[in-house]
């Protein structure tokens, strides 16, 4: 039997404006905002909450800390870089990996303590760490018995 999941109204906006930024971002897309082949990778990438934080993991293999650069600005996250071919000046007989620059823009809607946000890259994965500003985090309240 399978197992009900309790419905989330948030989750369901949220995908619902990830969906439309991309449908915006791959129709509007000007011409500043791509490489030199025409187009602007996206990778893909998986975004969870925990009490404390909001972690973003993004697989970039094959692209080194120093070529990724990650900025937020309020509750926009903004992730840039540039996946460089193995080989350059080749004919490919078959070219299946993708090379060129990235970007990626979060709207989190929840707003995060930048200044004490962390980034790690280990086996090609970028892993940002963004904690909630401390009014969102859940608090526990001793209940006390009245007089």
């Amino acid at each position: 039997m399978r197992e009900q999941s309790r419905w989330n109204p948030l989750i369901q906006a949220v995908s619902l404006r990830h969906l439309m930024d991309r449908l915006l971002e791959d129709s509007f897309a000007g011409p500043g905002d791509r490489g030199d082949s025409g187009r602007t990778l996206r990778p893909p990438l998986d975004v969870y909450t925990t009490d404390e934080d909001i972690v973003v993991i993004m697989p970039l293999p094959g692209v080194k800390p120093e070529d990724v650069d990650v900025t937020i600005e309020g509750d926009i996250v903004t992730i840039r870089g540039e996946i460089k071919p193995d080989v350059e000046n080749v004919d490919y007989l078959v070219q299946e990996r993708l090379s060129g620059p990235f970007r990626r823009v979060l709207t989190l809607n929840v707003p995060v303590q930048p200044e004490k946000a962390g980034a790690s890259f280990q086996d090609g994965l970028l892993t940002l760490t963004l904690p909630k500003a401390d009014a969102l985090r859940p608090r526990s309240i001793k209940v006390q018995a009245s007089k």
